[in-house]
């Protein structure tokens, strides 16, 4: 990146919303500004797991600040994210639609192992290069993510649904600190966390560090109580605990490096920090200061690896992990692109559809969903479709916001089948243009071989809201049965606002 250039993270946690601002000096990043309120979102979700209007409003009026400070950013200046608040909230697109135009820029809902990856990059950035096997805890508001990695490179992620806000409302709600809330907590702790056992044995890594704000609120008591500066340790913990404990309440709570906003929640991230110090045998947690943000900023300034990367090894492990058929899923890919190409106009060849930033996302989006078409075939042959949708909808996939695997989870289930059902926005012609893509390829490929394609034409009709779809003179007569499920596929569009037409030939 260009020296001088302006940059901005914003990160949506459970408990804090947080806005870091920099600039690009000398190829590295320098923090101008930093701006955090707690926000307590988390706290905010009825039992029906939606957000309740003032947790909303809080929310929005925190972003509205953020909003006024990055007037003048660039699109490209600033990576907007929300963590696992807003991806329980049913109601998420509620808060998000006005929160992005306070914002001012696009909000994205990352997934659980997508925010794993991004924690890890900024604490790898943040440490000395190396070859240690690390591990990195970073608990949250609502979630805990444990990795595994050596020097930039993650190997193992995965998130799991406890954390600080959520511990703290289910087992200290009256703010009273017990013996028995601890216990309590921390068994439920361990229930949660135990899963991660196998993976995360004290044999699979070197050196333990700790991100984000329960490590740090922890690790700032204790060195203020004259423990090691940027250490957490097993005895450590036990003190902090007592100390808790002689407390009764966090209301009375009086501790050195425990800041207000904290002492809400310190009994809930203090009894999970312990369950993960217990279930992966951690003797002692180093603090780091890299984290989500610094994620996020490395990913604007190019520093990991790209994203369309990224994603693209997610979808090839979905695929594996499925059993996708492999061949049919780019040969249906290779030919919906050609048909994609046609769209964007009649002179532009499918080689040269990624010199348009748009119709190169659109391209990858939708060989992506032709690749991922059959995810589902191996659970049910009739109803794939919606097996994989399912599959798509739920996944755990690095690179991808949460939107951004729906939009693909509804290419997949509307590749096949009734179109009058699916429940899209048949407004939005680009998606409009990949799905009608997608469904023509898996039509033509319908014999799991490669179609003839020559003299065929999908082109925009003279009308709105048309397509045509052209064949050279004698190609219905070579292929009855292609041309036959063509014209069930115009019977299709026409109960949408949108129709296709045959060529006469």
């Amino acid at each position: 990146m260009q020296e001088g250039t302006r940059l901005a993270a914003v990160d949506l946690g459970s408990n804090s919303f947080r806005l870091e601002i920099g600039r690009i000096e000398h190829g590295q990043f320098f923090r101008t500004e930093y701006l955090k309120e707690t926000v307590r979102q988390g706290n905010g979700l009825d039992p029906d797991r939606n957000l309740t209007p003032e947790a909303m409003q809080r929310g929005w009026d925190c972003l509205a600040r953020f909003g006024e400070r990055l007037a003048g950013f660039g699109a490209a200046e600033v990576r907007a994210v929300a963590t696992q608040t807003l991806r329980e909230a049913r109601n998420r697109v509620e808060f998000l639609k006005p929160a992005n135009k306070l914002l001012g820029f696009q909000i994205d809902v990352i997934s659980g192992r997508e925010e794993a990856r991004l924690i890890y990059q900024g604490v790898a950035q943040a440490l000395p290069h190396g070859d240690e096997r690390r591990l990195v805890v970073d608990i949250g508001g609502r979630s805990t993510e444990l990795i595994l990695g050596q020097g930039l490179e993650p190997s193992q992620m995965e998130s799991y649904r406890v954390g600080s806000v959520a511990w703290s409302s289910r087992y200290f709600a009256d703010n009273q600190f017990t013996k028995r809330a601890f216990e309590m907590a921390e068994i439920a702790a361990k229930a949660v966390l135990d899963e991660a056992l196998n993976t995360y044995r004290r044999d699979a890594w070197d050196v333990a560090y700790g991100s984000a704000g329960t490590v740090n609120a922890v690790a700032d008591a204790l060195a203020a109580a004259g423990w090691p500066t940027g250490y957490v340790s097993r005895e450590g913990l036990d003190w902090l605990q007592d100390k808790l404990l002689s407390a009764q309440s966090a209301d009375r709570l009086r501790l050195m490096g425990v800041r207000e906003d904290r002492r809400a929640i310190i009994g809930g991230g203090l009894s999970v920090l312990r369950a993960v110090f217990d279930l992966l045998e951690i003797d002692q947690m180093q603090q780091t200061t890299g984290g989500l943000r610094h994620g996020l900023l490395f990913d604007l300034m190019g520093a990991t690896q790209d994203q369309s990367d990224v994603r693209e090894r997610s979808v090839q492990r979905l695929a594996t992990k499925f059993g996708t058929n492999t061949a049919h899923g780019l040969r249906v890919g290779k030919v919906a692109s050609h048909l994609l190409a046609q769209l964007q106009g009649s002179a532009l060849k499918p080689q040269s559809l990624p010199e348009d930033p748009l119709a190169e996302r659109m391209l990858r989006k939708l060989e992506w969903a032709a690749r991922l078409h059959d995810i589902g075939s191996h659970i049910s042959h009739s109803d794939y479709h919606k097996h994989g949708a399912y599959i798509l909808d739920n996944a755990d996939a690095m690179g991808f916001t949460l939107p951004e695997l729906h939009k693909l989870s509804l290419l997949v289930l509307g590749h096949r089948g009734k179109l009058r059902k699916l429940d899209v926005d048949f407004e939005d012609e680009l998606f409009v243009q990949q799905l009608l893509c997608l469904r023509l390829a898996v039509i033509l490929c319908h014999a799991r071989r490669d179609p003839d394609l020559d003299g065929l034409t999908l082109t925009r009709a003279g009308h709105a809201n048309s397509f045509s779809l052209d064949w050279r003179a004698g190609w219905a007569q070579a292929f009855p049965q292609s041309a036959h499920l063509l014209r069930e596929e115009v019977l299709a569009w026409q109960k949408t606002p949108w129709s296709l037409s045959l060529s006469k030939g």
